[in-house]
């Protein structure tokens, strides 16, 4: 059809009935502006004074109304204003009362089906209303029965009250990060001292739901068009990205079928044609957690084009139906994006194994990951009579006399602590000793768990547990003369220690940082482009450990360049596994079959067999044990003694220093919470002679004590050589962080813990290459798994990519005139995209979980996005973990050529980087192993060497203490932090590995993948490069609301995940 616009014989009005801040903002001014460029409208401002002060029946009378709310709108006006003259409301405004009532939004949200997270409200007819029905303990409040445990989001009933607040688990340090509109640069504020919730209002209460620190942000105009963008979410660090102009970042992302059927919902629900809402992705699911009403987009210049072409079809199909909707072939307006240039990655090599062309591309980066510098770990195992601490036991076990306790939430161990303080100063009672000294070793242990439960002044941390466990029982006859059976004697096992130090965050929020900076090829700023932009898939996997988790959190704190606390990072960025990346318990058996082995080796010197199959030094039995081991132990006993008595005494001076006090005083308290965050070091305390971090000489003393025991028993003569890590952990420890007590022997005594446990561990994980292949393989199993599941779903990513992009040139390749045309065409963002398939379905039951990839996926919208490469895509997953699940994954890396299967093949590790790890005594804190995959973009699909594998590993902080003495050595120890050391190669330089050789070689160790949930096609994957065809055809029943619509919607959503079933089923 030709475009006339002398056909138009009478304008249609717009009255632009809102606040003139509204009015005249930005993005309305646009798209008003553009509406008025069709010729067909005439728009009509109130105006504040109109619309305050003016009486309704003098206001400008209009066709078609554009009405919402914002501050100091009189909502109920407008409403008569309406209802008097009867325009056409593109947002109806009696359901906007709605939207200043969070319940009522929730409420209207579970009417229509739309997923919201899971919540209960609390209502207060006045403040500080006690209520029965909630609960509030330590780690969680209960509503009616309805537990939400920390952490969980506490929001204000009222819509247009933003102070939201979040509370954290003390097994993440605790505290609670307050949200609220932005303020400069800042959308939320941490506060790790407040623990319980408000009680001044109404609130609701609703489970927190990790979206990988992204928010995402979608904008309707009408039920068919839906827009969205994604950002930093605030609960990360509270800091909001600006670009150079202070405008917030955000990127145009694709929605998923499932979730523009939500949009559409939403619309429907709320009566709302322009309609913002925010979205939460989490595990595979979106849900609804705000409704904001009339929303447009912010500096995006195709959004105010496409968004004005629906909005005119909207009010044309309302207020003039005769006339044609379709768009002109050239839009009345001439005004077009600027394009800025965007922050490419270079496509080059990786510069580590060499450089293999400009037509590579980095695909992906895995990472495993020691835990940083931490305190020894440490147990304490006493039997206890005392009734105080039996009725404590009985307390938390709900009364039955034979069940073991677990005590670890703050209100559990601060009773504990009160009945121990109450022991420690009085004779031990109730059991009848053979010696005196069973009772004082008895004492000193309750001092011990006296002054493990005082660290830190409060409960706050994540590194304290104990374990009450009945030992003994007699029938006690009740006065009604019933017959009870009661404890008489337990087991108390306390542990502590393990917490990562100062040194620890440091550590690893510089290996954060430096992976940004070298391990993606380009600038450093790459890795944040790519990031912000959502082409970088981030997941990052911890192990239950705090330690573990706490590493993690400061590792993403550097490589995202956050800021803040870790508690909030932890929490949003970091995914506990515990049964990918902790325990031992499937190696048992061969573990300790290779620890009785190694003693011996040590303790009777047996001669070192060689294997049959080489003369190489790592294929012997105990490779790196040194010569005379059994000579060294000696002297280490001897040496280990001699500190103790030393620190013995340290801790007599700090025990009558305390009596001297105040019984229940520490000196100088370390606050475990607010030391979550810090990376120096404790000044006044070393100051004042004290151990560094939390620990106090008693403490210190015990740990000493217990490894002079364990080490040795004198009455047996035997030696335990399992107890060399400890040692040699302790005497590390102390040499970083307590060099300034001057302990007389440690630093010989280091010397020779050194030389024992540089052979002994390594050779804990398997006493040859075989068995370290058989223990390694089901240690690490579960996670070997799930790395091959993600170099397989990079791959068939970037094949699809590439396969889309093939079928996009072909279709492109139509006569100029026919593409001009079609360039001109309007091309809409809805919900129509029927090609577009999506691995969420909406109708799917909840409790099919092991059917679903619940890894949260973001995708950036080409045709909103101003980015030169939004194709571009790198997945990144790290996973955090402790020593022996390093050593696991090294050495099925390195021996997995001597399983049966493979027999022929070479290793995947070359014979220098053998030789290398062989000398590379220890993976110490914060080591790591780096696979990297690389596509070349020019050689043919079918090609094995289409993607390359590089590996490197680094051996972490692995710098002795004693090694250097030069000024850098003196500055490390000032701040107790020892320098991880660089990547180093696994393969030889220019070596080419294929990912289908390194899938060959890994497969045999690893979990099946049927074992694990079928992978799915990520959010919106197929449709980065699908056109829009058919586009005025795509207009027809935009608005209002058709009855036939949502069915369409719901039938495409079945179609596309029939779609989904067969590919799944094909591969």
């Amino acid at each position: 059809m030709e475009w006339e616009k002398d056909d138009i014989q009478e304008k249609i009005t717009i009255g632009v009935c809102v606040m003139e801040k509204k009015a005249f903002s930005a993005p309305m001014m646009q798209i008003l502006e553009r509406l008025k460029g069709f010729g067909e409208f005439k728009i009509v401002y109130f105006g504040d004074k109109v619309i305050v002060e003016d009486p309704i029946e003098s206001w400008p009378i209009c066709d078609c109304l554009i009405g919402f709310y914002s501050t100091g709108y009189p909502l109920e006006r407008a409403e008569a204003y309406a209802a008097l003259r009867k325009p056409f409301s593109v947002n109806e405004l009696g359901s906007q009362h709605l939207l200043h009532d969070r319940r009522k939004v929730y409420e209207r949200l579970e009417m229509y089906g739309i997923p919201v997270p899971r919540y209960a409200l609390v209502n207060r007819e006045y403040p500080y209303q006690e209520l029965d029905y909630f609960v509030e303990e330590e780690d969680f409040v209960e509503v009616h029965g309805n537990r939400f445990w920390k952490p969980f989001v506490e929001k204000p009933v009222e819509g247009d009250n933003h102070s939201v607040m979040i509370y954290y688990p003390s097994s993440a340090g605790g505290g609670m990060k307050a949200l609220f509109r932005k303020v400069g640069n800042r959308s939320s504020e941490f506060h790790p001292e407040v623990r319980r919730v408000r009680r001044e209002g109404s609130y609701i209460y609703e489970e927190f739901l990790p979206t990988g620190g992204t928010d995402v942000k979608v904008y309707t105009v009408g039920p068919e068009y839906a827009h969205a963008e994604a950002r930093k979410s605030p609960v990360v660090d509270g800091v909001v990205m600006r670009n150079p102009d202070g405008k917030e970042v955000r990127y145009p992302v694709l929605l998923t079928p499932a979730e523009k059927q939500i949009a559409r919902d939403v619309c429907i629900a709320f009566r709302q044609a322009v309609c913002g809402f925010d979205l939460l992705r989490c595990e595979g699911r979106s849900y609804v957690c705000d409704v904001n009403g009339w929303s447009f987009v912010k500096n995006s210049y195709k959004y105010y084009d496409d968004a004005t072409c629906v909005l005119r079809k909207i009010i044309l199909d309302a207020k003039a139906p005769h006339l044609s909707t379709t768009i002109p072939p050239i839009l009345p307006w001439m005004v077009h994006q600027p394009v800025h240039p965007s922050e490419g990655l270079p496509r080059h090599g990786s510069g580590i194994i060499g450089n293999f062309g400009q037509s590579e591309e980095l695909r992906c980066v895995i990472a495993i990951i020691r835990h940083g510098d931490r305190t020894p770990k440490q147990k304490v195992k006493l039997k206890v009579t005392e009734e105080k601490l039996l009725n404590l036991m009985l307390k938390y076990s709900g009364g039955r006399p034979r069940a073991e306790t677990k005590m670890k939430s703050a209100v559990q161990l601060q009773d504990l602590l009160d009945a121990t303080r109450a022991l420690v100063p009085r004779a031990r009672t109730g059991r009848e000793s053979d010696s005196e000294a069973e009772d004082i070793e008895h004492a000193e242990k309750l001092r011990q768990v006296k002054a493990v439960l005082e660290e830190g002044g409060h409960f706050s941390g994540i590194y304290r547990k104990v374990q009450l466990k009945p030992l003994k029982w007699e029938k006690v006859t009740k006065s009604n003369g019933e017959v009870e059976e009661r404890p008489t004697e337990a087991l108390m096992v306390l542990k502590y220690g393990g917490v990562l130090t100062h040194a620890g965050r440091k550590q690893a929020d510089e290996l954060g940082r430096y992976f940004r900076n070298n391990m993606y090829p380009g600038e450093g700023t790459g890795l944040l482009r790519l990031h912000s932009t959502y082409r970088h898939d981030l997941k990052i996997y911890s192990s239950d450990e705090g330690r573990v988790q706490m590493s993690a959190a400061a590792f993403a704190k550097g490589l995202l360049d956050l800021e803040g606390p870790l508690t909030p990072i932890l929490v949003s960025l970091v995914s506990k596994d515990s049964s990918m990346l902790d325990g031992l318990e499937n190696a048992s058996i061969e573990m300790d079959e290779a620890k009785a082995r190694l003693n011996e080796i040590i303790t009777s010197e047996a001669k070192i067999v060689h294997d049959n199959y080489s003369e190489e030094p790592w294929m012997t039995d105990g490779a790196g044990l040194t010569p005379k081991a059994s000579e060294l132990l000696a002297k280490l006993v001897k040496l280990t003694k001699k500190v103790t008595e030393q620190v013995r005494l340290l801790a007599s001076d700090e025990d009558e220093k305390l009596v001297e006090t105040s019984l229940y005083n520490v000196i100088c308290p370390y606050d475990q919470a607010k030391a979550l965050g810090k990376t120096n070091i404790d000044v006044d305390r070393i100051a004042a002679g004290l151990p560094c971090g939390s620990e106090g000489f008693l403490l210190m003393y015990a740990r000493w004590r217990k490894l002079e025991r364990d080490l040795y028993n004198e009455r047996k003569d035997r030696f335990d050589i399992t107890q060399i890590p400890d040692v040699y952990d302790s005497c590390k420890y102390d040499l970083l962080h307590n060099a300034h007590l001057n302990l007389e022997g440690l630093d010989e005594l280091f010397k020779v813990a050194q030389l024992l446990a540089d052979g002994v561990i390594p050779n804990e994980y398997g006493i040859n290459p075989r068995q370290k292949l058989k223990i390694g393989s089901k240690i690490a199993r579960r996670l070997l798994g799930k790395i091959l599941i993600d170099l397989r779903n990079t791959r068939e990513e970037a094949i699809g990519v590439t396969e889309l992009k093939s079928n996009q040139d072909l279709n492109s390749e139509t006569p100029r005139a026919a593409k001009e045309d079609t360039d001109h065409n309007f091309k809409l963002h809805g919900t129509m995209e029927s090609t577009r398939r999506s691995s969420f379905n909406s109708d799917r039951s909840m409790d099919q979980d092991d059917d679903d990839d619940k890894e949260t996926k973001y995708r950036l919208d080409p045709k909103y996005a101003n980015v030169r490469t939004p194709e571009r895509h790198v997945r990144t997953r790290l996973y955090f973990t402790s020593e022996s699940h390093i050593h696991s994954v090294m050495n099925v890396l390195r021996y997995c050529n001597l399983d049966e299967s493979l027999q022929g093949e070479p290793s995947l590790v070359c014979d220098s980087a053998l030789d290398r790890l062989y000398k590379t005594k220890e993976l110490d804190y914060m080591s790591y192993i780096v696979l990297r995959m690389f596509e070349d973009t020019e050689v043919a699909l079918e090609d094995p060497k289409r993607f390359r594998m590089e590996m490197t590993f680094s051996r972490g902080a692995d710098l002795s203490p004693l090694e250097r003495k030069d000024t850098k050595a003196s500055t490390l120890h000032l701040d107790h932090t020892l320098p991880i050391m660089g990547p180093e190669r696994l393969q030889d330089l220019r070596s080419y590995l294929t990912l289908e050789m390194m899938e060959k070689m890994i497969r045999p160790f690893a979990m099946p993948a049927e074992d694990f949930p079928p992978p799915s096609i990520p959010h919106g994957f197929t449709g980065y490069f699908s056109k829009s065809s058919g586009v005025l055809e795509r207009l027809v029943n935009l608005w209002p609301f058709h009855k036939h619509g949502s069915n369409a919607a719901k039938k495409a959503s079945k179609q596309s995940t029939k779609n989904q079933a067969e590919e799944i089923s094909k591969k």
